[in-house]
């Protein structure tokens, strides 16, 4: 599938809801393919979440598969109808990027009794593990931790002054990024959490809320933990307006989630100080896990990626050209 498809594939999602995509059209369970409904956060909603839609799309384009991509925009009330519809439609496989961590108990005692297999990928959620089948993602507090590593080093005595730029409030990745940064904070008495705010995974809404705290704070702000790239754009981009240094050896220390390749571009160039890898890849691992399942072999319950952490001084142009995303 190119690049212009998916876009458009993308796009229709946005606006219909549902799509199907695969190797044999809309044929139903009678055509034995194996139907496989993803449950997706917000398909535009960030670089990241694209690049995770554009990786579940072209994977399970191919013969033998149908995927049917629900779209929820971050609402998780429609997130968890769109699982129920999936239920309802007996399909073999439900693949979530749940919205927020609560509320799934019923809806997945629903595809339990179905006998439905449960994947979910990226954002994990609180329900019993009997529920669902397995995990294959992130563990976001090891990635906030990586994040608060770099800044005890980067700081040593000197008072951290840090602004919290939130995801959305409720979701895997917010929770555990948020709580590294709780605990480094507890864990060092000259760290204060000035301000904490959700960005909303938004580089416009991010630059807003930025703006307002560079009003009230001014140059009190000394370092800026973005729970992801968009809003870590966001977040410069206001500080660069008020003619604040961000990044390197002495601006403001800038750190982000995500390590898209624009925004490793960035790191490289100094204006982010801290990057910490999310693999969105994650397609090609939820296929492995279904082809597992139908050969009767379980897989882990939880499977974490490893991922890497980017720094502004250790990184290269050979680094960023090596990678996928």
């Amino acid at each position: 599938m190119s690049k212009k498809i998916v876009s458009l594939v993308v796009v229709l999602v946005l606006a219909a809801g549902l799509v199907f995509a695969g190797g044999g059209g809309q044929k139903g369970k009678s055509s034995g393919d194996i139907r496989i409904g993803f449950a997706q956060c917000k398909a535009d909603e960030s670089d990241w979440r694209m690049a995770n839609t554009r990786s579940m799309l072209n994977t399970f384009f191919v013969p033998g598969y149908q995927l049917t991509l629900a779209d929820s925009n971050n609402d998780a009330a429609k997130q968890v109808a769109d699982v129920q519809s999936f239920i309802d439609q007996e399909y073999d496989y439900i693949v979530i990027a749940a919205v927020n961590m609560d509320g799934w108990d019923t809806v997945l005692r629903n595809a339990q009794r179905a006998k439905i297999p449960v994947i979910l990928v990226d954002r994990n959620i609180n329900a019993p593990q009997d529920l669902w089948t397995c995990y294959v993602g992130p563990d976001f507090k090891v990635e906030g931790t990586k994040a608060t590593d770099w800044m005890k080093k980067h700081f040593g005595d000197k008072p951290v002054n840090v602004v919290n730029l939130q995801g959305q409030l409720g979701s895997g990745a917010q929770v555990g990024r948020s709580a590294a940064l709780d605990d480094a904070i507890a864990a060092n008495s000259n760290w204060t959490l000035v301000a904490r705010q959700t960005g909303d995974w938004s580089t416009d809404v991010a630059k807003q809320v930025m703006t307002s705290w560079i009003q009230q704070y001014g140059d009190r702000i000394n370092c800026v933990y973005a729970e992801n790239d968009n809003m870590a754009d966001g977040a410069i981009q206001a500080l660069q307006e008020r003619g604040i240094k961000v990044g390197g050896a002495d601006g403001v220390a800038i750190i982000s989630f995500d390590a898209n390749r624009p925004y490793l571009q960035m790191t490289l160039a100094g204006l982010i100080n801290c990057n910490v890898e999310c693999n969105p890849l994650h397609g090609p691992r939820v296929k492995g896990i279904i082809d597992s399942l139908e050969k009767g072999i379980q897989p882990k319950k939880i499977e974490y990626i490893e991922e890497e952490a980017f720094f502004w001084d250790t990184i290269t142009q050979a680094v960023i050209d090596a990678r996928q995303y």
